[in-house]
C-alpha cells in the first residue's frame, strides 16, 4: 500500500476528505519521527512500539573489491508489533 492509497483508505473509513486525511497522516508521521529523533519511544497500545536502537560499529567487506570497510556505529529506528497486530495478521 502506498501513501496515497493509505490516505484514501483513512478518508473512506473515517469519513474525512482526502486533504484532511493527508494532514492527519502527515502529523502522525512527523510526530513519531520527531519523538524518535529525541531518542524517546512511541507506544501505540494494540499496534506496537517505535523505538531507537544502537547499532554497533563493525568491519564489513565490500563484495565488489573484497576490501574491508569500516561501518561506524549509528542509531536506527525499530518497530516491535503489539499483540493485537500480531493476532490480526495471523488470522488472515
Amino acid at each position: 500500500m502506498t501513501k496515497s492509497e493509505l490516505v484514501s483508505a483513512i478518508a473512506e473509513k473515517g469519513g474525512y476528505t482526502k486533504k484532511d486525511a493527508e494532514k492527519a497522516l502527515s502529523a502522525v508521521v512527523d510526530t513519531i519521527s520527531e519523538t524518535l529523533a529525541k531518542g524517546e519511544k512511541v507506544s501505540i497500545v494494540g499496534f506496537g512500539t517505535f523505538e531507537v536502537r544502537d547499532r554497533a560499529a563493525k568491519e564489513s567487506i565490500n563484495p565488489a573489491t573484497k576490501q574491508p570497510v569500516h561501518c561506524p556505529a549509528k542509531k536506527v529506528p525499530a518497530f516491535k508489533a503489539g499483540k493485537a497486530l500480531k493476532e490480526a495478521v495471523d488470522k488472515k
